[in-house]
């Protein structure tokens, strides 16, 4: 028996694809999957294509997602592996900086704990809303006929397009200390975070059959509610941090 592979179309006979060496083996997202297979092997081994991948979220990111959801996975970087080799970029280059992101706030209470949190356990609180939105974009585009699981997946290769976002403000931090300056970034950073959600879930949804108007504002709607839940997390984080960490 004969299949098409999932990545190039090729026919394939064995186990492993002749023309791109992708495993026959590609199946829908699932839970168990993911927590036992890619996340291991997103922690214990980096594969190549880390900058093709950081290249599609920003040239094409919905789109290039949405075919690695639907099979096409060989040029990828592993999502886990992706956002921890950001997060160990971005712990080095906040080294580098001469302020703390606190400043830029004129309560840094609003921050203090959040900060004190994230130097403690960033592995585990950048993660915190991604099953929250997830459940949120599974919810909008019920219809698109993502399982629960493949909208985590998706999500996960969306907060390493915002984490790569947020390091423009680090970057500006390490050489510059002008408080006005590095308000006007943040600023203007999350009105690009908030471009680059809509954009994002706008390219991985477009291909499934909704009405231009009704994908737009449902993708404007979950681009709001993104940040929302982002923010809601943060305070949550930011109570605990001030009541708990020293």
């Amino acid at each position: 028996m004969t299949n098409n592979c999932l990545n190039c179309n090729n026919v394939i006979v064995d186990k492993f694809c002749s023309n791109c060496s992708q495993s026959t083996s590609t199946h829908r997202f699932s839970l168990p999957h993911v927590l036992q297979h890619d996340f291991i092997h997103g922690i214990f081994h980096f594969d190549t294509g880390f900058f093709y991948t950081i290249k599609e979220l920003f040239t094409r990111p919905g789109h290039s997602i949405r075919e690695y959801v639907q099979g096409k996975r060989v040029k990828h970087f592993n999502y886990f592996s992706t956002i921890i080799l950001l997060l160990a970029i971005g712990y080095f280059l906040k080294k580098w900086t001469n302020l703390d992101a606190s400043v830029l706030y004129e309560d840094k209470k609003q921050v203090e704990g959040v900060l004190k949190v994230l130097k403690e356990y960033s592995k585990i609180a950048i993660f915190l809303h991604i099953p929250i939105i997830s459940f949120l974009s599974y919810l909008f585009f019920k219809k698109s006929n993502q399982n629960y699981t493949e909208n985590l997946v998706l999500n996960l290769y969306l907060l390493c397009g915002t984490l790569v976002i947020s390091f423009i403000l680090i970057i500006c931090m390490i050489f510059s200390d002008n408080k006005d300056f590095l308000l006007f970034v943040n600023y203007l950073l999350t009105a690009l975070t908030f471009l680059y959600v809509i954009i994002f879930y706008y390219q991985f949804f477009s291909a499934f059959d909704y009405k231009k108007n009704e994908l737009i504002i449902r993708v404007i709607c979950l681009a709001i509610l993104y940040l929302l839940t982002k923010q809601i997390m943060n305070n949550m984080l930011n109570i605990i941090g001030l009541k708990y960490f020293h």
